[in-house]
């Protein structure tokens, strides 16, 4: 893809254009061939660019609209009454062929129903998911799903998720054939509940996935698969209980390092090595989370994500309209459907 567009959501997250638009001129720096739609309030937009360089403004597009999904909005408020919002705008967009992707770092809950809604799902999913990587022991990322975009989810649900995760970890890492498992209570086969149980019997029926079995909550980070799925009630406390330790375990070696003069000292000769060990730990060394199961892309950033973290969304997003995610998906499930069913 010789020229890409993504539609961002300025005014989105819990900073808004302080964030938005300087990681957005680290990301066309970065990519020479990217352009970017900025949606938001032109007042608080122009001025972060009045340093600008005028070969980086060429590729910039800003659309204004001073209407923003609020954090506290409910999603089906925001779907009916934020029509003129940034989010909304953002997704219409990639909707209308004019741009290939969106990042916005929003109300979660209203970036699911706008796009559901909007962008309508692949044949053969029911609804989208919510997927992001974590960290592992061996430095490959986990492919964790859904991450809270689905509360309950059939056995089908689950299956597709599987399937929408393996072709994800594929397309992005190049993984010829991702490990994939069912996160549960157990590894035995008699473990979990029904869903899961028949989750994964479709998953062994289905030889062009590449199905382990079940995974415990403790093997996750230990790189032995690829793709974790679950339903969005587990997926999403699993995320925010591995993102507190992550910090509690920063904070717990920053404390340590300052006690003593020894410590310090040795600390400060292994500085370069600390700082990689705690940027690996950083939670938003892993932000932005794809809303997949869509026809169209859409990436999901923390609300609190800093410039770095926001880049890495914006990051994600170039690779997956790179890559045809959506395409790439439909393909495979429309070929694994008709295995299953022949």
């Amino acid at each position: 893809m010789t020229d890409l567009t993504l539609a961002l959501d300025a005014m989105g997250g819990d900073i808004g254009p302080r964030v938005t638009v300087p990681a957005t001129l680290q990301a066309l720096r970065l990519y020479p061939f990217l352009n970017v739609i900025l949606i938001g309030d032109n007042a608080q937009i122009e001025p972060l660019l009045s340093q600008c360089d005028s070969k980086l403004l060429s590729r910039i597009e800003v659309q204004h609209t001073t209407q923003v999904v609020k954090m506290t909005d409910r999603p089906v408020h925001a779907l009916r009454n934020s029509k003129q919002s940034s989010m909304h705008q953002a997704i219409e967009l990639v909707r209308d062929n004019r741009a290939h992707a969106c990042v916005s770092a929003g109300n979660t809950g209203a970036l699911m129903a706008i796009a559901k809604v909007l962008l309508k799902t692949l044949p053969g999913i029911d609804r989208p998911a919510l997927v992001s990587c974590l960290p592992s022991i061996n430095d490959k990322p986990v492919y964790l799903l859904d991450l809270g975009a689905n509360v309950s989810c059939c056995s089908e649900t689950l299956f597709q998720f599987a399937v929408m995760g393996s072709v994800l970890c594929e397309a992005v890492d190049k993984n010829a054939s991702p490990k994939v498992a069912l996160l549960n209570v157990g590894i035995e086969e008699i473990k979990g509940n029904d869903q899961v149980q028949q989750a994964s019997q479709l998953l062994q029926l289905c030889p062009r996935l590449n199905y382990t079995g079940f995974i415990e909550g403790d093997n996750i980070y230990s790189g032995e698969v690829d793709v974790i799925v679950c339903d969005g009630f587990v997926g999403n406390i699993t995320l925010k209980t591995s993102e507190g330790i992550a910090r509690l375990l920063v904070h717990q070696l920053k404390k340590g390092l300052t006690q003593g003069f020894f410590v310090r000292l040795m600390a400060k000769l292994i500085a370069p090595q600390i700082n990689n060990v705690l940027n690996q730990m950083n939670p938003d060394h892993y932000n932005g989370a794809s809303l997949i199961g869509l026809r169209g892309i859409v990436v999901k950033s923390h609300g609190s994500a800093d410039e770095a973290a926001y880049l890495q969304a914006i990051s994600l997003a170039v690779t997956e309209a790179q890559r045809r995610l959506p395409k790439m998906i439909e393909e495979r499930l429309e070929s694994i459907l008709l295995d299953i069913n022949n």
